[in-house]
């Protein structure tokens, strides 16, 4: 398991009880270098949404494990936040709570021409993913896909 992935893991581990204590749900944990610096992200979410306080408190309390922990020999920035309205889905968590729910689906290469489809997420495999559109399924490898997250309905 390379580095970036031990650290999102063991900061799940750390961030379990504190989210069980507020009745969050973790959606992710990320650890990414942008520019110069490393950023260890940590997205969450509870029924009628998260709010500035909720991410404040998470924050306060992940860092004071963190420091008492210091796994993590890279120096980074924390952050804490909702992960959004058009949320990615990457674990099979996501896709779960996500059946029913409009996706968008895209691709790293064309099929037949096309790279980016919408449609219901109907089912999931660990291998594949399932979207109704216009009443025709699709299924998708999850090797094929580039990024899969909530469709946004304005």
């Amino acid at each position: 398991m390379a580095f970036k992935e031990t650290y999102e893991t063991r900061t799940e581990s750390l961030l379990a009880p504190i989210l069980e204590a507020g009745s969050y749900d973790l959606w992710d944990v990320e650890f990414v270098k942008e520019g110069a610096d490393w950023y260890l992200r940590i997205y969450v979410d509870k029924e009628g949404g998260i709010t500035i306080d909720d991410c404040v408190e998470i924050s306060h309390s992940i860092e004071a494990k963190l420091d008492a922990e210091d796994f993590i020999k890279e120096a980074y920035i924390l952050e804490v936040s909702s992960p959004g309205l058009g949320r990615q889905l990457k674990k099979d968590r996501d896709f779960e709570k996500s059946i029913g729910k409009d996706v968008e689906v895209k691709l790293f290469k064309a099929v037949d021409g096309v790279k980016e489809f919408e449609g219901t997420l109907t089912s999931y495999t660990k291998d594949s993913i399932t979207i109704t559109m216009d009443e025709n399924e699709q299924t998708f490898s999850r090797k094929e896909i580039a990024i899969v997250r909530l469709a946004l309905d304005f």
